[in-house]
């Protein structure tokens, strides 16, 4: 990717614009320690850097996420506020009588009461909620529903994983963070490339070339077609009287 400098300066420049266009004077976002991330933290401290916030949720997370997160935090001089959702995730099953029958639909409740705390966040301090979904994971649909995609400002979504690997190096995020297997945290040992069943290179490389071999093409197209619903507004019945 060429002029990394300008592109980071162009996305510094619209997180502000984009929030003052909406009469808010900072950006909340997920501070999850992965590489996604950790680049929206970067962007939205230089946008704002007294009024950017990471909320760290842990529910019944990995505690080396949480480590990371620190780690970016703390190389950001970024300033964060913890909430634990394990107790609430626990209470809303018994509430719901979850049976277990569905690991997934259980599994996104975490994403959906990620995106209500951070929510509170921004109306408490009159900040946008900014979102880490690349253009990798939304071609695909591999995110939550009104989950990591409830957001007001997705700024690095004109870029596919690679891309974004480029943008932390040049933001200085750890390397630690860079190199990690990138993982949604939904439950113990998940990554992405092993949910998605395809590696983010041969992903990438179909976004940006429209070229793949059968198999990964076949692949990426089917989960675009049956993700359509994910990535529109809800219908509307048209009535005309």
């Amino acid at each position: 990717m060429e002029n990394v400098q300008e592109i980071c300066n162009s996305l510094v420049k619209w997180l502000r614009e984009k929030a003052e266009d909406a009469g808010c004077n900072g950006l909340v976002f997920g501070l999850s320690g992965g590489i996604d991330s950790a680049v929206v933290a970067a962007l939205s401290k230089k946008a704002f850097p007294n009024n950017s916030l990471g909320v760290i949720m842990p529910c019944h997370s990995i505690k080396k996420d949480e480590e990371h997160a620190r780690l970016v935090a703390k190389a950001l001089d970024l300033k964060t506020v913890k909430v634990n959702l394990s107790d609430v995730f626990d209470k809303l099953l018994i509430a719901v009588d979850d049976d277990g029958s569905n690991d997934l639909a259980t599994a996104n409740i975490k994403p959906r009461l990620r995106m209500t705390t951070l929510y509170y966040f921004a109306q408490k301090h009159k900040y946008l909620v900014a979102g880490t979904g690349n253009k990798s994971e939304l071609t695909v649909g591999y995110f939550t529903k009104h989950g990591d995609s409830g957001v007001d400002l997705l700024p690095i979504a004109s870029f596919v994983k690679q891309e974004v690997r480029e943008l932390a190096k040049y933001l200085g995020i750890p390397e630690i963070i860079i190199n990690k297997p990138p993982s949604a945290g939904l439950w113990e040992n998940q990554t992405d490339e092993e949910e998605m069943g395809i590696s983010y290179k041969e992903l990438d490389n179909y976004i940006k070339t429209g070229k793949a071999d059968k198999k990964v093409k076949e692949k990426v197209d089917r989960m675009y077609k049956l993700s359509g619903h994910k990535r529109r507004m809800p219908l509307i019945f048209e009535y005309d009287k």
